[in-house]
């Protein structure tokens, strides 16, 4: 039998007649495979060419990352020329946000990801530094339907900023819980439309895990402010995003890497060299705690009944479950505590639906949270000090002391 190389290919994208559907080509060892972007508007002629051609290569290599996990080869192939340090961004992207998919897989990732590039001297930089038809106070916003994303927009409309929603739509039915939180924003919002290759969810013999979501988010993001003139992206994240999991390899994991201060400032350099300097990414909650965005959040009961930041609400394949929240799930756990904080024991179970602190299942759950566990849950989770001073609040407060996972903790 001949064995397949293992080669991982960077093939080509072609944007469709429509002006709105990007076709993006991959060959993983020696499976063709085709992810599609469609966007909510088709792409103004007026673009310049070269800024357009420059973003797409980087969605590119981007979403790739999807495909790239089912082999992890060791060869890359791509059509791009890449300067050594535009080379460095992508291995670092690509090692760091993959680092929970190693750390479960138990991949050796070290040396293992070398995006190629060439020396190129000599040579004059292209000038790609302003965006003529950027308009300023134009604000993108990452609409993801849980709380961070309400704080931040409050904040902006505070501020008396010009507002619309972005929403990454990958699933089989509508994004309905980011729908009904951007209306109840009462903002503009778009939708972008990613539709993974069918083929993935059948490779019994491929790699499967946890991929740096936000990162896909924030190029998508760039496309979309370069091609409808926005100024300004704002992706909601906390500084609790900084802080990791477990190490591994000599590494810390960080399952919210790429919702990480490292990962932010990485992607403005490579934006302002690479791309433009006119638009800028960044995130309007970075100075502040879980505990912080929780206590903004809890003024803002509008949203009460239709936020969720579970995950179960936004799996790719398969149906989503009709509850907001699953009630089983690190995520569901922590945002419970949270918001206990702050708010009487009657609301908070009314927006759960249950009582997860009167869970006894959960109790291990609360351990990992607290630090008194295996380790840091891999979800978005704030650090084992925040979940710990909450608890004590909570306790302080005296609403749950008669609930079997306060009794236990």
């Amino acid at each position: 039998m001949t064995q397949k190389p293992d080669v991982f290919e960077f093939v080509s994208y072609e944007i469709q007649p429509d002006k709105k559907t990007i076709n993006f080509n991959y060959r993983a060892r020696d499976l063709s495979l085709t992810e599609k972007i469609t966007l909510p508007a088709p792409i103004p002629s007026s673009i310049n060419p070269l800024i357009l051609k420059n973003i797409l290569n980087d969605l590119h290599l981007i979403l790739g990352i999807t495909y790239f996990k089912l082999h992890c080869s060791k060869k890359i192939i791509m059509p791009y020329h890449l300067s050594k340090a535009q080379a460095d961004f992508w291995n670092t992207v690509y090692t760091k946000g993959l680092g929970e998919f190693f750390y479960k897989n138990k991949i050796d990732f070290r040396s293992l990801i070398n995006f190629p590039y060439f020396d190129i001297l000599n040579t004059q930089p292209v000038q790609l530094r302003q965006l003529d038809e950027a308009k300023k106070n134009r604000f993108l916003v990452g609409i993801g339907g849980g709380k961070d994303s309400v704080v931040s927009v409050e904040i902006l409309k505070k501020e008396n900023k010009e507002i619309t929603g972005f929403i990454l739509d990958s699933q089989n039915t509508p994004p309905q819980i980011q729908i009904d939180v951007a209306k109840k924003m009462e903002i503009n919002y778009l939708i972008v439309k990613r539709q993974l290759d069918p083929q993935i969810f059948d490779l019994r013999s491929a790699y499967n895990g946890h991929i740096p979501i936000t990162a896909i988010y924030s190029f998508i993001a760039l496309l979309l402010a370069v091609i409808y003139n926005y100024s300004s992206i704002v992706i909601p994240n906390g500084k609790s995003a900084n802080f990791g999991n477990v190490n591994y390899l000599g590494v810390e994991i960080n399952h919210q890497w790429s919702k990480s201060e490292e990962f932010e400032k990485l992607f403005q350099e490579y934006v302002k060299q690479n791309i433009t300097s006119n638009i800028d990414l960044s995130s309007n909650l970075r100075a502040y705690s879980e505990m912080e965005i929780a206590k903004m959040f809890s003024t803002h009961k509008k949203y009460f009944s239709f936020f969720s930041s579970c995950n179960r609400n936004f799996k790719i394949k398969g149906s989503v479950d009709q509850k907001k929240w699953c009630g089983e799930c690190a995520k569901c756990a922590f945002v419970f505590i949270i918001l206990s904080a702050y708010l009487p024991k009657k609301e908070v179970v009314e927006i759960f639906n249950k009582n997860l602190l009167d869970d006894s299942k959960l109790i291990p759950l609360y351990q990992d949270l607290i630090g008194k566990g295996k380790m840091k849950p891999f979800d978005c989770v704030g650090t084992f000090e925040e979940s710990t001073e909450v608890i004590k609040i909570i306790k302080n407060k005296g609403e749950f002391n008669s609930d079997v996972v306060i009794k236990n903790l």
